[in-house]
């Protein structure tokens, strides 16, 4: 038992001299540009046909799911309303965190731990580069930019697949759907799916990094680091939605005065 306190304090001691470096690099040049740029665009534009796919699905079948319900009491007329409070507050910055954790958590803690492997880390260091910041900073950076970008684009995406699901059975147009979407949704309801999504996605960024930077060597390492960056980035995702809920609850009448 003494054994795994020690384990555990020393693993607490190493994630936050971990933070504390990354936020040093942060700060101190030189920037790498071209290297966030292109996380960007690994991070971004490549999940696009999934997060697109998954944005569709869950906008669709949650309306589907829903309207039994708002018939029984002859509301179906609050679906746009419902929709988009759900979609905009919670699901889309946790569905598109969730989608980036298994296919760019997985991507960066496997990348990162081969590098690891294969000492390519050690030669970076070797030839003058700074490994942290090129490979370490530019990555979290890339998912604290491009999950909340993400996050906007599924929502979208979502209400849209909302819209298709109510016109099925109603006479609705795209022009009063969004009307009355937009008329529920207000500026602490963006604020709190930019907070969620800013969150989630430095946190994808950091643990998927930690997990393949702090890889064990050999091929076996490899597979852990990518099984941790997801399992472990999903799991605290989880954890900080339950806070941001709680805080959000709390601070939300206090700023609308209810």
């Amino acid at each position: 038992m003494g054994k795994k306190i020690t384990n555990l304090l020393l693993e607490f001691a190493r994630l936050h001299s971990f933070l504390m470096r990354f936020f040093r690099e942060l700060v101190s040049p030189p920037y790498e540009f071209k290297e966030i740029i292109r996380q960007c665009y690994e991070v971004g534009w490549k999940s696009f046909p999934l997060i697109s796919l998954t944005g569709f699905i869950v906008g669709f079948v949650f309306t589907k799911q829903s309207r039994p319900s708002l018939e029984d009491f002859g509301a179906t007329s609050w679906l746009p309303a419902l929709i988009s409070i759900a979609i905009v507050r919670a699901l889309a910055p946790l569905v598109t965190a969730l989608i980036a954790s298994g296919k760019v958590g997985s991507q960066i803690g496997a990348e990162l731990s081969s590098m690891n492997v294969t000492e390519q880390i050690d030669a970076m260091e070797v030839s003058g580069t700074n490994p942290f910041k090129f490979l370490i900073v530019s990555r979290i950076i890339a998912t604290t930019i491009m999950i909340p970008i993400l996050c906007f684009y599924i929502a979208a995406i979502g209400l849209f697949g909302g819209y298709l699901s109510i016109i099925a059975n109603d006479q609705l147009s795209l022009l009063s759907f969004y009307t009355q979407v937009f008329d529920k949704i207000g500026m602490i309801d963006v604020f709190a799916m930019v907070l969620r999504a800013v969150v989630f996605g430095f946190t994808l960024g950091f643990v998927s990094c930690y997990s393949g930077y702090y890889s064990s060597k050999g091929t076996e390492g490899v597979g852990k680091a990518a099984n941790s960056a997801v399992v472990a980035s999903m799991f605290i995702i989880f954890i900080e939605e339950l806070l941001i809920v709680l805080l959000l609850g709390f601070v939300t009448p206090l700023i609308t005065g209810v």
